[in-house]
């Protein structure tokens, strides 16, 4: 029948109107920016980088080792080694990024950077309203900007998070056990014991 289709599409849209009174689930306007939807776990924007503690200076995970920085494909990430070191969360004297620069204007949201962080100091962010009226300045943001705590991807990335910490600190308990081991002073071999041992 000509024109079948029309009839049908908008059979469906008088459905959707007329069922958009009766059916919550059918309300599909969301008075932005009053209200809003919450975010999917698994949602992603722009890369921020972790800390653990309160400060985020002596507990940002980056240890410049700038895998991310070559891996990354619109090459948007910069950073400089610092000179000197500081320890890690396992204790370990490490480099730290002396300038971490992300280009967001460039970014394309690809998680590279996080999937070849092998620190796990990378992670990616939901925040979605970056708009600025500096179109190079504003968009630019370094590490005291990147800078989150690791509470703050608990609570937008709780079950990625969990994983995360757990093998942190399955990895840290098996540092500080292996320092203990080799602190501990070897047991010396009684006289008596070595005497015997030559008969």
């Amino acid at each position: 029948m000509l024109g079948e289709g029309i009839i049908k599409g908008m059979a469906e849209t008088a459905r959707n109107f007329l069922g958009s009174y009766v059916h919550e689930e059918r309300l599909t306007t969301v008075q932005y920016p009053e209200e809003r939807l919450p975010q999917n776990e698994s949602a992603r924007q722009f890369p921020f980088l972790l800390y653990d503690g309160d400060d985020w200076q002596k507990g940002l995970r980056c240890v410049a080792c700038q895998i991310c920085e070559k891996e990354c494909p619109p090459k948007c990430i910069y950073i400089e080694k610092s000179k000197d070191k500081k320890p890690d969360y396992v204790g370990k004297p490490q480099f730290y990024p002396a300038v971490f620069d992300i280009d967001l204007s460039v970014c394309m949201s690809c998680q590279i950077c996080v999937e070849v962080c092998p620190f796990d100091a990378i992670k990616m962010d939901t925040e979605y309203e970056l708009s600025t009226a500096d179109r190079f300045g504003g968009l630019l943001v370094n590490k005291q900007q990147l800078a989150k705590p690791n509470s703050y991807y608990r609570r937008i990335h709780p079950g990625e998070a969990a994983e995360v910490d757990a093998r942190l600190a399955a990895e840290k308990a098996k540092a500080e056990a292996k320092a203990k081991a080799a602190a501990a002073p070897k047991p010396s071999v009684q006289p008596s014991v070595a005497a015997a041992a030559t008969k």
